[in-house]
């Protein structure tokens, strides 16, 4: 008995093409990932957004209120005013740089489940929002602590720049100002390079499940002969954007600046137009929160793309994934996750973007005939048998013509022409002759038959 395999229908296709992407197509997917997963992409990252705005908001006023309402005992001038004062400002400003902490941790929650969707989505492959947090919840201490890190080490390294430069200007100022000039200009291209060669640190703690060490090294040898292309596709993306923000902030400036003067034209804080100005602003900062939120769901999309096209170049994750896809479309269960099945794997460089290719095992070039192979000695008692050279063989002779000489045919002559063939003469009886039976032909009847 022979089975004959069962029809499958294609597969699903995914958010990206399975084979090395271009940079047209890493950036228009970027976008249109929005329409894969809208409620968890696209919902999760404003409701996020927009809940750490409120916090912190709320939370900053209400510190703001406490400790700056306090100058109103106190006489102006004096010198409890002033300390007031000072205690106020700092007091505020601590709350505001662990708040923004807060609300950059949860930022890099976000930023975790859009790369998770976004790993699955290529596999055509839809989760949960709770299916997608399960994923992330046991790197998201790791996400942390690396951002606490780079946080950290900027700091350091500013207070260290900062101190030094505020040193140096005791001494010599012209000197302080003009080594601080150049080490701005410097920090700018040095900053955009780390922050590139790091930009895949994320995406290795999330979908790899790396620690921070490892996940930084992955970072930096995936990005590696890819730095002006990654650089170019964020640059393009954060262009984008802020020309985005900018037509939208600018209308409406422009509306509550002719609202404002309609409701007051004297000028006069007017309830009317402080209510206007209340609306204008509310109405410009959720416009703002929904643009923040497309951004970060559009940035952590397009890491995560860069993060698979690195791969498929690198380690031919391609293939992978389109073998995950064909057995479970076929119907296999309790797959292997394809992302971690052959991390750091090298294969031989693809080819051009954009046309999919295979990666095939280099093999040694063939040896050349008459080259003695290496073989490996046999396991035997005594000395081992020597190979010998296979034997040379000597070219065959050259070609000669014949010598031999043969005669010309004949000229060919026609044959000789032949009479035209006669009809031969008819013997039997005419059918227009005919004699009564027992009569003796006539002699000029040489049939025997007389006419009547």
């Amino acid at each position: 008995m022979s089975s004959y395999p069962t029809w499958t229908p294609a597969s699903r296709p995914g958010i990206i093409p399975l084979y090395p992407l271009g940079f047209g197509t890493i950036l228009g997917r970027s976008f249109a990932a929005l329409r894969a997963n809208p409620r968890v992409l696209l919902g999760f990252a404003l409701i996020a957004q927009s809940v750490a705005y409120l916090v912190l908001t709320a939370v900053l006023a209400a510190v703001a209120w406490a400790t700056f309402s306090r100058l109103d005992t106190v006489v102006p001038g004096s010198d409890d005013f002033n300390a007031i004062m000072a205690g106020s400002v700092t007091i505020t400003a601590i709350s505001a740089i662990v708040l923004g902490l807060g609300v950059g941790a949860l930022t890099i929650i976000v930023q975790a489940v859009v790369i998770a969707e976004v790993s699955h989505s290529a596999v055509a492959e839809k989760l949960t929002l709770r299916a997608l947090w399960q994923q992330v919840k046991p790197v998201v201490w790791r996400l942390f602590g690396y951002s606490v890190l780079v946080i950290t080490a900027v700091l350091v390294a500013m207070t260290i720049i900062v101190g030094g430069l505020v040193a140096l200007g005791f001494a010599i100022a012209p000197l302080a100002v003009v080594l601080g000039i150049l080490l701005v200009l410097g920090a700018i291209p040095v900053s955009w390079w780390l922050m590139i060669k790091l930009l895949l640190v994320p995406a290795a703690i999330v979908i790899e499940r790396q620690s921070i060490t490892d996940a930084v090294r992955r970072s930096w040898v995936l990005t590696r002969g890819r730095f002006w292309r990654t650089l170019g596709l964020i640059l393009v993306i954060s262009l984008i954007f802020g020309a985005v923000s900018q037509v939208v902030s600018l209308p409406l400036g422009l509306l509550s600046s002719g609202i404002t003067t309609v409701i007051a034209p004297t000028g006069d804080p007017e309830p009317s137009a402080i209510v206007a100005i209340i609306v204008a602003s509310l109405l410009a900062q959720a416009l703002t929160l929904v643009l923040q939120s497309v951004a970060l769901v559009v940035q952590s999309t397009a890491t995560a793309i860069i993060y698979i096209d690195a791969r498929m170049r690198r380690e031919g994750l391609d293939l992978d994934l389109m073998a995950h896809v064909e057995r479970r479309d076929a119907g296999g269960h309790d797959l292997d996750d394809p992302y971690l099945v052959h991390i750091g794997r090298e294969i031989a460089p693809r080819g051009v973007a954009g046309a999919p290719t295979a990666a095939y095992p280099q093999y040694a070039a063939y040896p050349q005939y008459g080259a003695q192979a290496q073989y490996a000695q046999p396991h035997q008692y005594g000395a081992p048998p020597q190979y010998s050279p296979p034997p040379q063989y000597a070219p065959p002779p050259a070609y000669t013509a014949p010598t031999q000489q043969y005669a010309p045919p004949p000229p060919y002559t026609p044959p000789a022409a032949t009479p035209p063939k006669t009809a031969p003469e008819e013997s039997g009886p005419s059918a227009t002759q005919w004699a009564a039976p027992g009569t003796s032909p006539s002699p000029e009847q040489p049939n025997g038959q007389n006419t009547p």
